[in-house]
């Protein structure tokens, strides 16, 4: 049933031009906000976008690079109305251990995954906080509480998303901004795929590896993990603040 609970609201979704991002802002504008499309793929977005009017949706495409502090407070400086903000912008890390990591390596982690998401939370939490109103979700990962071997930069920068919301949330409550995260599992993603290849894996058959991991029977879909966000956005969840909702179809974090 098509519900519309989110009409009249203005999302922001970073990374938004494919995979997770993708599904979230759809669900998002399914369910009546406006979007605002954010990534560095603009011609992507925009393709998206057109798919999204094509269907009577309102979506926005922006050409946004989370990693330059001057261009997201230009980009939010030209908002004037902001009630959702989902921090989903990231990218994964070249597989390593610790003692053969890069300087490069780390920093392109680190500031595309955690640093991003600060700025995009500080210049989103300042329309908010003047709002006195608003809700933020940071996609964090089940990496953030649970590390995996060879993928440092990746666990760490999760493990700061965590903590970067849960101070945020202290910090916003009193003024009716409510901040929280959502963990996932593996979510099957472009990116997921694209990792297995570079790995010299056939996508298909570690994905299936994968399912018969999961209690459920399969890994996430993007959808799945929308739904949450968009609930946590929505006034249903007006009393869920500070949270880390685990999205990992009953496989155990540890």
């Amino acid at each position: 049933m098509e519900t519309r609970e989110l009409e009249g609201l203005v999302s922001v979704v970073t990374g938004a031009a494919q995979g997770l991002g993708l599904g979230i802002a759809r669900e998002l504008a399914e369910r009546g906000s406006k979007v605002l499309v954010a990534d560095l793929q603009l011609a992507k977005a925009e393709a998206e976008c057109e798919n999204f009017r094509v269907k009577g949706l309102d979506a926005i495409a922006i050409e946004l690079d989370i990693t330059n502090s001057e261009g997201v407070r230009d980009f939010f400086s030209r908002i004037e109305q902001l009630d959702i903000l989902v921090n989903n912008a990231g990218t994964g890390q070249q597989v390593a251990p610790i003692s053969e990591l890069p300087d490069l390596e780390w920093h392109r982690v680190i500031d595309a995954t955690l640093t991003g998401s600060f700025y995009c939370c500080r210049a989103g939490a300042e329309i908010m906080e003047k709002q006195e109103h608003g809700a933020i979700v940071n996609v964090s990962s089940i990496n953030g509480q649970n590390p995996a071997a060879l993928v440092a930069a990746y666990n760490v920068a999760k493990a700061g998303v965590i903590s970067l919301t849960r101070t945020l949330a202290l910090e916003l409550a009193a003024y009716g901004v409510r901040v929280n995260a959502v963990c996932p599992n593996e979510v099957n993603t472009p990116m997921l795929r694209t990792g297995f290849k570079i790995r010299g894996l056939n996508p298909d058959d570690a994905i299936e590896e994968l399912n018969q991991s999961v209690p459920i029977g399969h890994i996430a879909e993007p959808e799945e993990i929308a739904d949450v966000v968009s609930f946590l956005s929505s006034d249903e969840a007006r009393y869920i603040c500070g949270s880390l909702v685990e999205i990992n179809g009953g496989k155990a974090v540890y």
